[in-house]
């Protein structure tokens, strides 16, 4: 029988780690995610699975420890919150630069600065253009519910192994706190040193008589072994925009516009399809799964389609500009968004679009 659970949003991205068989959660407390870390400390993982969870003294520590967790071979996250993962940014670049699987997670709050403790999407240049210096992308992953924030955990540690890249779930707050029915996955056991050892020969598990040491570094002051490691990256982000695109739609056989929307905006844009129908204009909903890599071929078959697209966000209009790259600017794409913390209404997002197209 399939266990069920009513919880918060942080609350499924602490369990399906467990569940997960992470080995390591390094954090420090900022609202809207604090639940990750305070869910994670009172059910003592350590004692179900022999998982350690750490408050660190910093967001810098927390990302410097994951660096150390990964370049083991071990399944280590991190997660925090806006201001938080901007902090979080230099080791984020030199994990991506050593190649190191790892998660960090995202509850995004509104900015700029110190901003709110409401919800926002507005990193999502950060986390999909690479929020750190260099050439370097991340996985970027976008849950809509309390379910695919639970599920997206074992998805981005896939990702991230697979690649050998790290991965982000980008959320929000409103997500984050939302409460809904979720069901729990089965208990996978963390890897033993062992399995570690055979199934990443790059992992730094010491010398041994069967294997010389390994050195993970970001560091080549040779400018053309360093040109030549960046073609490599290059050459990899390409595979996995190839292999690992992921979206859903939503009543798009028949739409002559279409929304696009990620997160709680694309919650927000269900409803809007619905009001919108119901007086006669035909929208779908285009949602990435994948913000990188995103679907950028299929929406450009749609706007072969559809008279025009609206990218719906809670920012002042980010995601927009990958929209239109993808059709070509080949029909017109508009924005609307709420900031600061705004969450907008479903009658609000039907209004724009027919300010903007009809």
């Amino acid at each position: 029988m399939k266990e069920l659970r009513l919880m918060k949003g942080n609350e499924a991205i602490a369990e399906a780690a467990i569940r997960a068989g992470v080995d390591g959660y390094f954090g420090y407390p900022i609202t809207p995610q604090s639940e990750v870390l305070e869910y994670l400390m009172a059910e003592q993982p350590e004692k179900r699975t022999g998982m350690v969870v750490l408050q660190a003294e910093s967001e810098v520590a927390a990302i410097n420890m994951v660096y150390g967790g990964a370049g083991a071979g071990k399944k280590v996250m991190t997660s925090s919150s806006s201001p938080g993962i901007s902090l979080k940014q230099e080791g984020i670049t030199y994990i991506a630069g050593a190649e190191l699987p790892c998660l960090i997670v995202n509850v995004v709050r509104g900015g700029p600065g110190l901003g709110t403790i409401q919800p926002a999407q507005s990193d999502y240049f950060q986390s999909t253009k690479g929020g750190g210096h260099g050439d370097y992308r991340l996985i970027v992953l976008a849950p809509a519910s309390v379910q695919e924030m639970y599920d997206f955990v074992g998805l981005a540690f896939e990702l991230a192994f697979k690649y050998r890249n790290p991965a982000l779930i980008l959320s929000d707050g409103a997500i984050g706190q939302m409460m809904e029915k979720v069901e729990i996955s089965d208990q996978k056991p963390r890897w033993t040193n062992e399995e570690i050892k055979k199934m990443f020969p790059w992992a730094t598990t010491g010398k041994t008589p069967d294997r010389p040491h390994n050195i993970i570094t970001s560091l080549d002051l040779d400018p053309n072994k360093q040109e030549k490691f960046n073609h490599k990256l290059q050459a990899k982000y390409k595979e996995i925009e190839k292999n690992e695109v992921r979206f859903e739609e939503i009543q798009t056989k028949d739409a002559e516009y279409l929304f696009v929307a990620y997160g709680t905006s694309s919650r927000i844009c269900q409803k809007s399809i619905q009001l919108a129908r119901a007086k006669g204009i035909k929208v779908g909903l285009l949602r990435p799964l994948t913000l990188f890599p995103f679907p950028s071929a299929r929406l450009f078959e749609l706007s072969k389609q559809v008279k025009g697209i609206l990218t719906v966000e809670m920012s002042a209009g980010q995601m927009i500009e990958d929209v239109k790259l993808a059709v070509r600017c080949s029909i017109p794409v508009e924005h609307y968004g709420r900031m600061g913390g705004i969450i907008p209404s479903p009658e609000e997002v039907v209004t724009a679009l027919e300010q903007k197209f009809l």
